[in-house]
């Protein structure tokens, strides 16, 4: 503000163009960093992707930790690094075994003296050496090359890289098919819904998302699950993260069709309080999951994200999306993301619940029971008509009193 009232004065009284266009570029600076340290507050818990936004720093035995479980390592780890590994596996052991052949072709001294008979036939240079340890690794087998029984130990180094090759062979395949049968790749294929939904059901108000199959081949059984999740900095400058359950309505769920899942906004839930005004002041994360089987493959999956207060539209209501047809049932996936516009009251639940308990008690008084109001009519009349009767009196008056 004060940089803005100098501008401001400084633009009145003429002072040089230069000195104002700083004061410009330091007000656009600090609104930078307010607008970053802004976006700081709001950084997300979990990407809209599912993943973590965390940072693991000086773990305790972080490498040892990776080394000991090499192959879960090389199935999360990329594909373009998994080449790299097993490229190099595949090289450095062709390399050792083509020195290792080379060394006991020059102790041999078939490298210098032409005529003897050589360890293995034709490997008389690094190159031959090198070029005989890729064929019999890969089992191409010229024919120009091989081995001979003049040296022993030639021939135990040869049985020993077949063997290594066969173990490098099955742990390439395995960590290969793991990968592409990964459950991250499955996960991908059930999606949620960009933004979630507040709005009117059955007389309460709801908050709903949409999660949905893309494929084919639907899971076996799933189970929905919703977070809410909180940050707090303590003016120590300790940050602590609270989460707190969310209770839905039909959590054990199949996917034949895009399903709706339904939290009501009860005295119980973290939200009840909140109205629309209050929801975008919020700083909280809506976190969902969705734990599931393939039918195809029997491994357990995850999808999960989450929403930020931005992300919930308050008077919104999902599109529908299936269409009932004469032998099936035809499902526009086109729709999954798209929300109309709802009738819903902006206030709180627990301000429409204490509506209702308000309009619901001038209805009571104003229903009168016709028991009651016509003995009332008789007690009215009976005075005045016993004033005009003196022998009604009489009538009600105990035998003893006659």
């Amino acid at each position: 503000c004060y940089l803005g009232f100098l501008v401001a004065h400084l633009q009145v009284t003429n002072m040089p163009t230069h000195f104002i266009n700083i004061c410009y570029y330091n007000q656009i600076i600090i609104n930078k960093k307010m607008e970053k340290g802004w976006e700081c507050k709001k950084r997300r818990y979990v990407q809209k992707d599912g993943n973590c936004n965390v940072v693991f720093r000086s773990l305790p035995g972080q490498w040892g930790l990776y080394v000991t479980d090499i192959f879960t390592t090389l199935v999360e780890i990329r594909w373009r690094i998994m080449f790299l590994i097993f490229s190099l596996s595949y090289i450095l052991s062709w390399l050792f075994f083509g020195i290792s052949f080379w060394l006991i072709a020059i102790q041999h001294g078939d490298t210098q003296d032409l005529e003897n008979s050589p360890c293995v036939d034709n490997v008389r240079s690094f190159t031959a050496a090198f070029l005989f340890s890729l064929e019999t690794q890969t089992t191409i087998g010229y024919g120009f090359r091989g081995m001979t029984e003049e040296c022993m130990v030639a021939i135990i180094l040869v049985t020993v890289q077949d063997v290594l090759s066969c173990f490098i062979d099955t742990f390439i395949i395995g960590i290969a098919v793991a990968k592409m049968a990964s459950a991250r790749k499955r996960a991908q294929t059930v999606g949620f819904s960009d933004s979630a939904v507040i709005n009117m059901r059955d007389g309460q108000l709801c908050l709903m998302w949409r999660i949905g199959d893309f494929r084919q081949n639907h899971m076996v059984e799933g189970t929905a699950r919703a977070q809410i999740i909180r940050h707090t900095v303590h003016p120590s400058g300790k940050v602590s993260v609270s989460y707190r359950d969310l209770d839905l309505c039909h959590n054990e769920i199949i996917l034949a069709t895009p399903t709706l899942i339904i939290h009501k906004i009860g005295p119980s839930s973290p939200l009840y309080r909140l109205n629309m005004q209050d929801l975008q002041t919020e700083n909280f994360e809506l976190v969902v999951t969705f734990t599931y089987t393939g039918d195809s493959t029997g491994i357990l999956h995850q999808t999960r994200t989450s929403y930020t207060p931005a992300e919930i539209r308050w008077g919104h209501n999902f599109c529908n999306m299936l269409r009932v047809k004469e032998k099936y049932y035809k499902v526009d996936y086109s729709l999954f993301h798209q929300t109309t516009k709802a009738n819903t009251p902006e206030i709180s639940s627990e301000e429409n619940e204490l509506k209702k308990q308000r309009q619901s008690v001038p209805q009571q008084s104003s229903v009168h029971d016709p028991t009651s109001s016509a003995s009332t009519v008789v007690l009215r009349n009976q005075p005045h008509e016993e004033n005009m009767n003196p022998l009604l009196i009489n009538n009600h008056l105990p035998n003893s009193n006659i």
